[in-house]
């Protein structure tokens, strides 16, 4: 074997910066896209993780067993990986809507690039083993590898899913590994020949083809998945936002999950609000977690006598749509109009760390606790925190999710409300889009004799006779001991899953 220059030598540790980089990119593809269609991030990513690293393994094992022909199987095999990371996202989206055993194939496509991308470092490490020590062969490899990786976990992120989407990420990266193929040929075509580069081309065509249709792809998967008709479909750093529409009735969706149906939102927003709004004593300063769809805004500015409304929500996506969308914002009456409104894109939890204001009313209008990053904002620290800004005679409302569906997960939340010394209220309503509904309101001062004094133009809690029902629990979906939700433990995540699971599956 002759010894490669240095040039050689620079191309091929490159290579392995860029093998790794997309090595990550498919794993966090693969956690990702497998937490967006089934949630559960936790189990998900940590999944993915175990299968990928193990694969490593079985693959760096398999790789003792090629004797020859190294820089031939090295090119190969980069065609292979190519192949298979480049359609991961499509072969995954499409299992999970058409073939419905998705989780099969995130095994199997798992398996097969994690074994293939532990095949492929112990391969460089051979090739190039005349040109450097041993130990400095390793440290080469080794840190170009670890680099990468730090490179992909920052790239991904910040710019690879905001920017193109899970699909057309994969195709990219596919074509990454196709040119470190390409490269490799190139290097080497001496003793390869030039039949490798019809496949170059045939599969770079390929990836071309599928990185140009990715969003077609993507469309005609997601219109399989939600019945009506997508209008709106946006990756954002934080979450997948699906708007749909059928005859004037609109869904909107988050990863998947409805957040709510113009058929019938307005049991949920109204439920929500007024209740709050009746029970604190004053209306001058009002915060609401979440709620970027303007819906719970569009209740709140109903009252004459607001002072002024903060609304903290994490992604500025799901604002600038329901500002701006000429849709989304008439269901909203043009909340996000209103002088009084202030709007704040960021995290909650450190929105509130840095505010020295007293609010008279707090509304939580947050997605479900499916995940340890929105499960802390149910949890009793969280509360502690938002106790400290509510004001001696104001009042708290959260949305907690549904009491027949996960009963544990309801009174979970109830009970880490509770924990911080506020006198709660739990009540509960059907929401046909939902199902069974729960909310949990709390103050200062006792919960007792709450009435509802009906505003004009409500479709839902028109007589205070209607409230009464609301608090009132059957025995099926009545309270039950349960731990309250803490950051060390996040057992409202289980209770959730467990709840829904028994359900649903």
């Amino acid at each position: 074997m002759k010894q490669p220059t240095k040039t050689k030598e620079i191309s091929l540790l490159f290579g392995t910066f860029l093998i790794a980089i997309s090595g990550l990119v498919y794993e966090l593809l693969n956690g990702t896209l497998s937490s967006y269609l089934l949630g559960d991030s936790v189990y998900h990513f940590s999944l993915v993780i175990g299968l990928f690293m193990s694969s490593m393994g079985i693959g760096a094992w398999l790789s003792r067993f090629i004797d020859r022909d190294l820089e031939r199987a090295f090119v190969i095999l980069q065609f292979a990986i190519a192949l298979l990371g480049g359609f991961s996202a499509f072969i995954l989206f499409f299992a999970f809507a058409y073939i419905k055993n998705y989780e099969a194939f995130l095994y199997l496509v798992t398996i097969g690039i994690g074994s293939m991308l532990g095949f492929e470092i112990p391969l460089i490490i051979r090739i190039l083993k005349e040109s450097f020590s041993l130990k400095t062969n390793i440290s080469n490899v080794f840190t170009l590898d670890y680099i990468g990786a730090l490179f992909a976990s920052l790239l991904f992120p910040l710019v690879l899913v905001p920017q193109l989407g899970l699909m057309q990420t994969a195709f990219l990266f596919g074509g990454l590994n196709l040119f470190v193929g390409a490269m490799a040929w190139s290097i080497f075509r001496d003793r390869l020949g030039k039949k490798y580069l019809v496949a170059i081309i045939v599969i770079g065509a390929i990836l071309i083809l599928g990185f140009i249709k990715s969003n077609t792809l993507t469309s005609m998967i997601e219109n399989k998945l939600y019945k009506n008709s997508i209008i709106y479909s946006k990756q954002t750093p934080y979450q997948k936002l699906i708007v749909t529409s059928i005859n004037g009735r609109i869904q909107f969706y988050i990863n998947g999950a409805i957040q709510f149906d113009t058929i019938d939102e307005y049991r949920y927003h109204e439920s929500l609000v007024h209740p709050v709004m009746q029970t604190a004593k004053s209306h001058q300063n009002i915060l609401v977690i979440g709620g970027g769809d303007g819906l719970a805004l569009r209740e709140i500015l109903k009252y004459q006598d607001i002072g002024k409304v903060t609304l903290v929500d994490l992604d500025p996506a799901v604002t600038t749509l329901f500002r701006t969308h000429p849709k989304l914002s008439e269901l909203n009456h043009h909340s996000f109009d209103n002088p009084k409104v202030t709007v704040v894109n960021k995290d909650a939890w450190k929105f509130l760390e840095n505010s020295k204001e007293l609010y008279d009313v707090i509304i939580i209008d947050l997605p479900d606790p499916n995940s340890i990053s929105l499960s802390r904002l149910y949890s009793v620290t969280f509360y502690h925190l938002l106790k400290s800004h509510l004001s001696r005679y104001g009042a708290m409302v959260t949305q907690a999710n549904s009491p027949m569906f996960s009963r544990k997960a309801f009174w979970a939340i109830a009970k880490s409300i509770e924990v911080t010394k506020l006198h709660i209220l739990p009540y509960h309503l059907y929401i046909p889009s939902f199902g069974e509904w729960g909310f949990v309101l709390s103050s200062n001062i006792p919960l007792k004799n709450i009435d509802i004094t009906p505003l004009k133009g409500l479709k839902y809690l028109t007589n205070n006779n209607i409230w009464k029902r609301m608090i009132i629990f059957p025995p099926d979906i009545d309270k039950i001991e349960v731990e309250a939700n803490k950051l060390s433990s996040h057992k409202l995540i289980k209770y959730y899953n467990d709840g829904w699971s028994h359900w649903y599956e």
